[in-house]
């Protein structure tokens, strides 16, 4: 299935949550979401849930601190035993390389010179290993735009920069890592490669044009992309974010660097979430944003949901996918939301968006990052968000399927069906 992305199907996928940010320090724990959900020991049952519900593609991350225990060391039997079960379970894997930490003895993570160096290689190693199973599609590196901003404006996660300054670093470093990357791959996997790439979709709307705000509020939709703008070498002069990074250092050679070798993707992906993606200003309140000052969020449903993936779609003239998106809430709330943004992807496609999938995320619930920052039990941050519920048993942590599970399966087989017909008609 190198070649999905382009074989006219309309793919439904899942994901399964995999930050990893195995740093602390006083205060924090680390954090690895595969280790909090069980994920290690369950990794065959758990593929054979998204098997069940009739997911062809699931979104799943690369532990890189664990297969790289060592600067010079590499431990693939998990990965192995985990991409053996992707090959027996008929389902195809869209790996995320990076989708967050770095390895603990790479010091100062991101901020590291040799980070850009040593996540290629890490990518290649990865690619190299597993293209005799048939693995092709990656994504780079989730979410850079979130990876820069908690790494280095908001202070959250390692390498904790801060500001402008940090913003701008990380930034770079997001960037130069990702093209390097990707390049990396496709060194390996040559036109079998598939590179997804994937934003987190924001929007801002409330007083946006409150004098306290209007500036922030520019700076803030000029940067959605910035991370993808520089490595499909976009930025120049006119990019509204080309004066803050030449006020925080940025040289012309710098901008060149990623115009003259732009890595652009096959599919562009949007994560979005009704409830936390459209971040709402209020006249004479100020939040940094990010979980240590969050903005109040509005819920703009599939209003929101059609903005951001066509706006990504005209911005990078490739197939899009919605490569994440749920609501946090009951059992009826993940299934209205799961029938309602189905319903406008697939009347999307019809009126001629080229939307190749669609991702809940996650496949079971997940715990939230404040965790980290936290000294009570997994269970006090456990987010009902998955097709299955976790739940604490003695044994330990049980999947228990709940009614989204059963209207996603639904839902995959109607689209199934329908494409089978389409494809069958146009023969």
């Amino acid at each position: 299935m190198s070649a999905w992305h382009r074989d006219g199907t309309f793919h439904m996928a899942v994901g399964i949550e995999d930050t990893f940010v195995p740093q602390g320090r006083p205060g924090e724990r680390p954090i690895d979401e595969y280790e909090l959900t069980e994920h290690y020991g369950q990794v065959e049952s758990d593929f054979a849930l998204a098997a069940d519900v009739g997911a062809g593609l699931v979104r799943w991350g690369v532990p890189w601190y664990r297969i790289q225990p060592e600067r010079d060391s590499w431990d693939f039997d998990w990965l192995d035993r985990a991409m053996d079960a992707f090959g027996a379970s008929g389902l195809t894997p869209l790996v995320d390389l990076m989708h967050y930490g770095t390895p603990l003895w790479l010091d100062g993570q991101f901020d590291n010179d040799d980070y850009p160096s040593r996540v290629a290689e890490y990518g290649a190693r990865v690619a190299e290993r597993y293209a005799h199973l048939g693995v092709t599609s990656y994504t780079p590196v989730n979410e850079p735009m979130i990876h820069a901003l908690f790494s280095g404006e908001y202070a959250y996660w390692p390498p904790y920069l801060a500001g402008e300054a940090g913003l701008s670093r990380m930034v770079k470093q997001v960037a130069l890592g990702f093209q390097e990357t990707q390049r990396a791959i496709a060194a390996v996997l040559g036109e079998s490669a598939v590179f997804v790439h994937v934003d987190a979709g924001m929007r801002y709307t409330g007083d946006v044009d409150a004098p306290e705000h209007a500036e922030h509020v520019r700076r803030l939709q000029g940067q959605v992309h910035l991370v993808e703008d520089l490595v499909v070498g976009t930025v120049d002069e006119r990019h509204p974010l080309h004066p803050l990074l030449a006020a925080n250092g940025w040289s012309e050679a710098d901008f060149a660097a990623f115009a003259d070798r732009p890595t652009p993707p096959d599919v562009m992906g949007i994560n979005y979430y009704p409830r936390h993606s459209t971040e709402v200003f209020e006249r004479g309140v100020f939040h940094t944003g990010g979980f240590a000052d969050p903005r109040p969020c509005d819920d703009a449903g599939v209003r929101g949901l059609d903005e951001v993936v066509r706006n990504a779609a005209a911005r990078f003239g490739v197939p899009v996918m919605v490569t994440e998106t749920c609501v946090t809430g009951t059992v009826a709330e993940r299934v209205q939301w799961l029938r309602e943004s189905v319903a406008w992807a697939l009347d999307a496609r019809r009126t001629g968006l080229d939307l190749v999938g669609y991702t809940w995320w996650p496949l079971f619930d997940m715990y939230e990052w404040t965790w980290r920052h936290s000294d009570r039990p997994r269970e006090a941050h456990r987010l009902t968000m998955g097709l299955w519920e976790l739940v604490e048993a003695p044994e330990g942590l049980l999947r228990r399927e709940t009614d989204v599970a059963r209207v996603f399966r639904e839902i995959a087989a109607s689209v199934r069906d329908d494409d089978t017909i389409r494809r069958s008609m146009n023969q």
